[in-house]
């Protein structure tokens, strides 16, 4: 229904975590290399995704450029990011929307998120939270764009 879109992960749980969110909703996995791991046939990501990894729909990429190539930025790419003014809930999304979630230490690049300031989104949290943890964050956001096309 949507794809989800991982810059860089770094932590196999999350992705494992993501995987089974994907198979759950629909949705395509692209993972986008490098990882902060050796390989998505770690063993940390294969448990988290349990037996739900058979089922996933996922793409791997060597670098952005790479996924840019077949999936050209447009206005249907959302970007997942704490520094953005607008609520995820302030987006209509359709299917095949493309949901960006970045790197767990850093977020994604600013140069990424000053290039498309209208398609920066975030999540609301208390004063003085820093974040959420991405397969979180990948969850409130999947769901509400289902929400809205259900």
């Amino acid at each position: 229904m949507f794809h989800i879109v991982l810059l860089e992960p770094r932590m196999p749980g999350n992705v494992g975590t993501i995987g089974r969110l994907a198979v759950a909703t629909g949705c395509t996995l692209h993972l986008i290399k490098p990882y902060g791991f050796k390989a998505i046939d770690e063993e940390k990501v294969k448990r988290a995704g349990m037996d739900y990894w058979a089922n996933l729909n996922f793409i791997e990429y060597e670098n952005v450029e790479c996924f840019w190539k077949k999936h050209p930025l447009s206005d249907r790419h959302f970007l997942t990011t704490k520094k953005a003014d607008k609520l995820y809930t302030a987006f209509a999304f359709q299917p095949n929307d493309f949901l960006y979630f970045g790197r767990e230490d850093l977020g994604l690049p600013k140069t990424l998120t000053d290039k498309e300031p209208d398609s920066c989104m975030s999540i609301p949290m208390v004063e003085g939270a820093r974040s959420l943890n991405i397969a979180n964050a990948a969850s409130v956001v999947v769901y509400e764009a289902w929400r809205q096309n259900s």
